[in-house]
């Protein structure tokens, strides 16, 4: 996936969840983040982002903060991007020869990310886009999210209703060590991740190469649960 109109800048603030003040060409801008995740450990005060330029003259931003310079990693925090990339990779044969391939299905109480068909078994899979590292270790999630433990429940009751199921943790950076679940801020993710491993739900986890232009899902990392 690609992004058009970028210009770098440096971040200065964050005011909330949905803003940062950012600092282009000599002009404080304030810029859309397309990540509502804490992100404390990307957008520090003086860091090197890149943004993109809107086309459209009636926003209220002109820009959205796409990717972040983390030490020697350029890595992208826009929250949309791991769909779009999962999307790209299932469909150039990622995980396989799929047919049907669908976005937004439903299973039981469930909306997963993508539906497919795989040796002629109907499969589901979701997406979790990853940006929390630290010295080449990611963990997930950067905060608690009840959401994603009841995305996995959903997973492990297909599991066991004899559908294919898949988690599909996109690291939006490059060249990293491992993935684990993050414990410390939300156990109870942690706890579904490994129930769902255990009832015969698939973990997978990739690495993207990155650049402030584009992302693109590349090789496979380990997840140790």
């Amino acid at each position: 996936m690609r992004y058009e109109n970028m210009v770098s800048g440096i971040f200065r603030s964050r005011p909330n969840r949905f803003i940062a003040h950012v600092e282009i060409d000599g002009r404080e801008e304030i810029c859309h983040v397309k990540n509502t995740g804490r992100c404390r450990e990307l957008l520090v005060p003086g860091s090197r982002v890149w943004c993109q330029k809107s086309s459209n003259p009636n926003r209220k931003t002109l820009f959205d903060l796409i990717a972040v310079q983390k030490g020697q990693r350029c890595i992208n925090m826009d929250s949309q991007a791991p769909n779009i990339a999962a999307r790209q990779w299932l469909m150039s044969g990622g995980l396989g020869e799929l047919e049907q391939l669908k976005a937004e299905s439903v299973h039981g109480e469930s909306r997963f990310d993508f539906s497919f068909l795989m040796d002629r078994k109907r499969c589901f899979l979701e997406v979790k886009g990853v940006t929390l590292e630290n010295d080449g270790v990611c963990a997930f999630p950067d905060a608690p999210t009840a959401r994603g433990a009841k995305h996995l429940k959903g997973l492990t009751q297909a599991a066991k209703d004899g559908y294919g199921a898949y988690v599909l943790f996109v690291i939006q950076m490059a060249d990293v060590k491992y993935l684990h679940p993050n414990d410390a801020t939300d156990p109870a993710f942690g706890a579904a991740l490994r129930e769902a491993a255990a009832n015969g739900v698939t973990i997978l986890a990739m690495d993207c190469a990155v650049t402030p232009e584009s992302m693109e899902i590349r090789n496979t990392v380990p997840v140790k649960l």
